[in-house]
């Protein structure tokens, strides 16, 4: 058997079964140990290379909506990260969580999630990433498909079947499976924004303010994420046991005031 070809059987079986959060199947091939090592040294690299807010404001307003978004968590959740926060001076619009517990925040968001709930939406929706294992997956699939491209190259495939092969792939699999797990994001985000005390409804309106800020959409098939109008169907879908669970958490007495 051709070394390649061994290699690739040999990861298939170092392959673990497990499930999401919203029981959907997932194959991973890495330790929880080694994803947040990897969360880690990105973290790092990217606190050394992109400016970090001195706004103190900002950075407190962000930390508190973090503060409780973390404090719903169930306690293994929190416990076997180490979670950190930083608030990075970059107009994008945007946030990420890393495994490992390393959640950033770009300041440029704060313009489009204009209050505590709607950043509560868009940090929840990231810590979904975390909770579903998403990463590791991505990695495990980004492996399977560089592995399998050297194999079908070791068996004598043409350049033509190759392209048409990785082309496929991304299509077929990958392209797919981000949407998918964009998806389940949103729904971990919305039921644990919701169990923090935010208003979950504000994930929708956050959305909106996303789809006002204008610029041209891929196709949904060839998309990595969904379009907004699917999200704020589904998130509209949703809305009864994530609004169930911000009575419940009010009736406890949790009520966030983050002011920005």
């Amino acid at each position: 058997m051709q070394p390649r070809i061994l290699a690739f059987a040999s990861l298939a079986l170092l392959a673990t079964c497990t499930s999401s959060p919203m029981d959907r199947r997932q194959v991973v091939f890495y330790s929880d140990a080694e994803m947040a090592r990897q969360g880690e040294a990105a973290y790092r690299q990217m606190q050394a290379e992109i400016p970090i807010s001195d706004d103190q404001r900002e950075t407190q307003y962000v930390q508190c909506v973090a503060n409780y978004v973390i404090a719903a968590l169930e306690p293994e959740q929190r416990d076997r990260s180490q979670w950190e926060v930083t608030v990075f001076d970059n107009e994008q619009a945007n946030a990420f969580a890393l495994p490992g517990g390393k959640i950033g925040v770009y300041n440029g968001l704060l313009d489009v999630a204009v209050n505590q709930h709607q950043l509560a939406a868009v940090m929840s929706h990231e810590v979904g990433h975390v909770l579903a294992n998403h990463s590791n997956e991505r990695a495990s699939q980004s492996t399977l498909r560089t592995v399998g491209l050297v194999t079908a190259q070791v068996l004598g495939a043409s350049d033509a079947t190759i392209e048409a092969l990785d082309y496929g792939t991304q299509l077929g699999l990958f392209l797919p499976f981000s949407r998918t797990q964009e998806s389940e994001a949103d729904a971990i985000g919305v039921l644990l924004m919701a169990r923090a005390g935010f208003n979950p409804k504000q994930s929708i309106t956050l959305w909106e303010n996303m789809s006002a800020t204008g610029g041209s959409r891929p196709p949904e098939l060839l998309s990595t994420h969904p379009s907004p109008a699917s999200r704020m169907s589904e998130l509209n879908r949703l809305m009864g046991p994530a609004d169930a669970l911000y009575q419940s958490a009010l009736a406890s007495g949790l009520n966030p005031d983050c002011t920005p």
